[in-house]
């Protein structure tokens, strides 16, 4: 399903026991400096991650000072503070305005929280702009997290350069048959540089020739249960999506690909280190 951007009122895009992916939980929340937000899940662990802007985060009797150092997502690092099954998080805005995406899988099991600073973040490049699959993804709740973690797997994904395809070769995760494929449901949220730019965004079910195909644009969250998925930005344009996997028995993600192109796993450079880092 596609949402196009819009205000959400800090309100949540993807809500607990959504009928299409109730594995996940999705939220974009907006402060300007001195305000706060507060919520509690019972039954998903969350990841909370500024956008831009910087935030304290209250959970578990501790406060996790500071968390978020970007002015956009295009510069530096993120940041993030993973949030228990269970546990009151509240997060205060400490820089002028913070745009903060908050990440949930659920889970019923309660751990402890933890910090995820910038020297904590997980990268990872491949492809090459020859096979126009050039781009680098950042691990916040990756293979080795700060702390444990149930079956939340959080990133951002960039395409390097100007256009190119992501998802590639096309992959799905609907089905529990390991380990040649795990269930895991998925949301992203798209941003674009320039922000006028646009992507498409393919989901084609197992066995079939043709799927949808939406139109993606900054802002724009997309999410789903089943079906191959690649996406592909336009020339001219990076794009950047946030996001969430959330597995039903397990957390690391083992990635189905489609037959007809799955030798091309062999022609992408990096390949095989980007699917270890979500194992």
């Amino acid at each position: 399903m596609h949402i196009p951007h819009h205000n959400n009122n800090n309100k949540a895009i993807v809500d607990c026991n959504n009928e299409i992916v109730p594995l996940c939980y999705f939220n974009i929340v907006k402060l300007s400096v001195g305000e706060s937000f507060t919520y509690q899940l019972s039954d998903y662990e969350t990841c909370i991650v500024p956008a831009t802007g910087s935030v304290d985060v209250q959970v578990q009797g501790q406060t996790f000072k500071a968390v978020g150092k970007r002015n956009h997502i295009w510069e530096a690092d993120p940041e993030g503070v993973y949030v228990p099954v269970g546990c009151e998080a509240k997060l205060v805005c400490i820089s002028d305005e913070v745009e903060v995406f908050i990440s949930g899988a659920k889970h019923d099991q309660t751990h402890d929280a933890f910090v995820i600073r910038q020297k904590d973040i997980d990268k990872v490049q491949y492809g090459s702009d020859d096979t126009k699959t050039h781009r680098k993804i950042k691990h916040i709740l990756g293979k080795d997290p700060a702390g444990k973690v149930g079956k939340l797997l959080v990133s951002e994904l960039f395409t390097v350069g100007e256009g190119g395809w992501s998802g590639f070769p096309p992959h799905k995760h609907e089905t529990d048959m390991l380990p040649d494929e795990s269930r895991h449901n998925e949301v992203y949220n798209f941003r674009f540089n320039p922000s006028n730019g646009f992507g498409a965004q393919f989901l084609t079910p197992d066995g079939e020739d043709f799927g949808p195909i939406y139109h993606v644009r900054d802002g724009s969250t997309f999410f789903f249960d089943k079906g191959y998925h690649p996406c592909v930005a336009a020339p001219g344009f990076e794009m950047y999506y946030f996001t969430i996997l959330a597995g039903e028995t397990q957390r690391p993600l083992h990635m189905n690909y489609q037959k007809e192109y799955a030798y091309q796993l062999e022609t992408i450079p990096g390949m095989q280190d980007m699917l270890n880092k979500f194992k």
